[in-house]
């Protein structure tokens, strides 16, 4: 259960992962402000204009002309007007109020690269929100497109042949650890999925040892935090969180190290995106999406899901809510909208329902025990499909 603010967590799973750490004091020293002076210096080239010729060509020719000159209009010649010229100027002339407007942008065809993609009616799972902003139903197929490119990006492998102080278990137990972290702060699930990305990534290109596992984990939850949150936590919260393991300098210093390696390119795709849309193409309810989630969350702790693309999970755990709900397999509307096909998804959702058969861990129960709520419609609580009847469907 999530622990309340007036006191300390209990810390007796990452008290496992760090040692204790001598005080010291913090003193940053504040940089000198140097004020620039208004005069160049000596030797140094004057300031001038870009337009210097134009301007001093143009004094001598002022000062010839007087100023009669200068108010004297010049003579117009009168001709007379034919008819191919009116014509021309009605031509120009603004329409009537009546008369239909030509629209300018309109002229031209647009690129085929930036043509809307075209949707089969009956795929069509935006136009009923088209008068809603808040949906952007006329940008939402072109924004998954956007972000299913980027997956590519963001492939993961599994790095803990390269991590010599760290293992499997290690890592299971700081997922739950943020789990709580989430929950006890009331933070968005996709805060909760992008820290944990961040923290394989940085591991996937650094070292680290037990000591500051914890610490990665946490300043990862920071970014996340401060990339997805409207009010993120302060870096006081994280470090109450922590029990005052670690000292401020660290937790910064930890911040900027993540950045850095990561090439401040934080906007990973995570499946919690994918979950909402694909649910939306068959209209399940909170309950049946809610336990999608439940998979897709259980699977954060599993590095055998590490490889698997965002869109490809969320697609697995769908798949699998709807067989447990006896709502169906996967439909073409499902199909087209995730470009996956039942076979695509087969090999995943066999692993998903490999992980959901195994007796859970007993020191593993934050995600069980969130889902266990009535908030989440207690779908923790819910038996495991039969192999033989998710087979039917694949």
């Amino acid at each position: 259960m999530p622990f309340s603010r007036g006191r300390k967590p209990v810390t007796n799973k990452i008290s496992k992962l760090q040692s204790s750490k001598s005080k010291a004091s913090e003193n940053q020293d504040e940089a000198t402000r140097v004020k620039r002076s208004s005069t160049p210096p000596k030797g140094a080239a004057k300031k001038r204009t870009a337009f210097l010729d134009i301007t001093n060509g143009s004094k001598s020719l002022f000062n010839s002309l007087t100023k009669k000159d200068v108010l004297k209009k010049p003579p117009v010649k009168k001709r007379s007007i034919t008819s191919e010229e009116q014509e021309k100027e009605l031509q120009k002339r603004e329409p009537l109020a009546d008369e239909p407007r030509a629209d300018p942008l309109l002229k031209d065809p647009l690129p085929v690269n930036l043509q809307p993609p075209e949707i089969p009616p009956e795929f069509d799972i935006d136009s009923e929100h088209a008068g809603d902003c808040i949906f952007s139903a006329g940008y939402a197929k072109e924004i998954y497109v956007n972000i299913r490119s980027r997956e590519d990006t963001f492939i993961l492998h599994d790095y803990m042949a390269t991590q010599p102080f760290l293992n499997e278990n290690m890592r299971a137990i700081l997922v739950d650890w943020l789990v709580e972290v989430q929950e006890n702060y009331q933070l968005s699930h996709e805060t909760l999925y992008l820290a944990v990305k961040l923290t394989d990534h940085y591991l996937s290109r650094m070292g680290t040892n037990e000591e500051f596992f914890q610490l990665v984990g946490c300043a990862a939850m920071l970014i996340a935090s401060k990339f997805e949150e409207r009010i993120p936590p302060s870096i006081d919260d994280f470090l109450y969180i922590c029990d005052d393991a670690y000292k401020r300098s660290q937790l910064i210093t930890m911040e900027v190290s993540i950045l850095n390696v990561l090439n401040f390119d934080i906007n990973i795709p995570v499946p919690y995106h994918f979950l909402r849309r694909y649910a939306k193409c068959v209209g399940a309810n909170m309950e049946t999406l809610t336990l999608a989630r439940y998979f897709c969350e259980l699977s954060l702790q599993d590095m055998v899901f590490l490889p698997v693309r965002g869109s490809l999970l969320a697609s697995a755990c769908l798949l699998i809510a709807l067989v447990t709900k006896d709502l169906g397999g996967w439909t073409p509307i499902l199909q087209f909208h995730s470009s996956y096909a039942v076979g695509d998804l087969a090999p995943v959702v066999r692993k998903l329902h490999h992980m959901l058969s195994k007796p859970s861990h007993s020191k593993l129960e934050a995600i069980k025990s969130k889902y266990s709520h009535s908030v989440f419609f207690e779908v923790a609580k819910t038996p495991t499909v039969d192999l033989e009847k998710l087979e039917l469907f694949l």
